[in-house]
């Protein structure tokens, strides 16, 4: 009697400490941690992927946990930390992922993460305010020579940081670069006209800029963007800075494999969705999917690229 007694609390402690069961997942709303503020295209990217999956999954529910600052480093580090049951995942972004773990600052490697999909890009722009007299980047690069500008990025480490940083090299500039919590906190510098420039992505301003509320001075690419043909590239204007962005969305490593492969079969069919896609393009997200395995081969590309470039100039 007393070894049953023992056998029976023995497999309640058990059932109480595993994970759940991925028959029975989900079985209560899933946490979905965003490293950046409400509003941004981070968020709104994980707001509309949720959305897909809940209407195309019967029992997905999500709640969307904004964790802004340094540069994404809280947020990436507490979806690595969290309790690895499958009901907090979250998303991440590059290059600033791997960034913070070239400079020596995150408590977390590309190893903490179950790596599900990457979900979208974002081309590198430079804004600046509507009745700036800086009209493209020579204009830019001559006026930051004649006195100090005050240029507005995404964090330390960020995909804007590095973008400001080659184009400083490539144009013998300083900028005064000011650090922000995000691209709310840029778009409204621009707009209310209290930064030069700032260094940001496509999806971040592009509507601004056709309703003639900011400009878009270059696009930091080497071709056009079908989303923003008559934006001029950074090569046409003489300036080889190229800049893109990827925005992911991860899980804790030791998450059960079933569970995992649950998840990445409900992102993988969102993604693939028309109604995703058009979600998608009606809010300026710009798509680029790819499977769990091709974004942690692009990652770790991207980081040993990163390690050489910090290798150079740490920042």
């Amino acid at each position: 009697m007393l070894k049953k007694s023992i056998l029976a609390g023995l497999a309640l402690s058990l059932a109480f400490a595993a994970p759940a069961f991925a028959g029975d997942y989900p079985s209560k709303p899933i946490t979905v941690i965003v490293p950046s503020k409400a509003g941004g295209s981070t968020d709104r990217t994980a707001r509309m992927l949720t959305e897909t999956i809940k209407k195309q999954n019967p029992g997905f529910e999500f709640v969307i946990k904004d964790i802004h600052g340094s540069g994404g480093q809280k947020g990436f580090e507490e979806i690595a930390r969290a309790r690895p049951d499958g009901y907090t995942i979250g998303m991440v972004f590059t290059p600033q992922l791997v960034a913070h773990i070239v400079s020596k600052r995150a408590r977390y490697t590309l190893d903490s993460f179950h790596v599900i999909a990457n979900v979208a890009q974002d081309p590198g722009i430079v804004a600046v305010p509507k009745n700036s007299k800086i009209k493209n980047l020579a204009d830019l690069a001559k006026a930051a020579k004649a006195g100090q500008l005050t240029v507005a990025v995404n964090g330390i480490g960020s995909d804007d940081f590095l973008a400001a940083k080659n184009f400083e090299a490539k144009a013998g500039v300083t900028f005064n670069l000011l650090p922000t919590k995000g691209s709310t906190e840029q778009k409204a510098g621009i707009l209310g006209g209290h930064f030069d420039a700032a260094f940001m992505n496509l999806s971040q301003m592009i509507a601004q800029h056709r309703a003639g509320d900011a400009r878009i001075i270059a696009l930091l690419a080497d071709k056009r963007d079908e989303n923003a043909p008559n934006i001029p590239t950074s090569k046409e204007q003489g300036y080889e800075v190229y800049m893109t962005a990827t925005r992911g969305i991860v899980a804790p490593a030791k998450v059960d494999k079933a569970i995992l492969a649950k998840l990445d079969a409900v992102a993988g069919k969102a993604l693939a969705s028309d109604a995703f896609k058009a979600a998608a393009k009606k809010g300026n997200i710009y798509l680029k999917p790819m499977s769990g395995p091709d974004y942690l081969a692009y990652l770790k590309q991207l980081q040993a690229d990163t390690q050489a470039v910090y290798d150079k100039a740490p920042w």
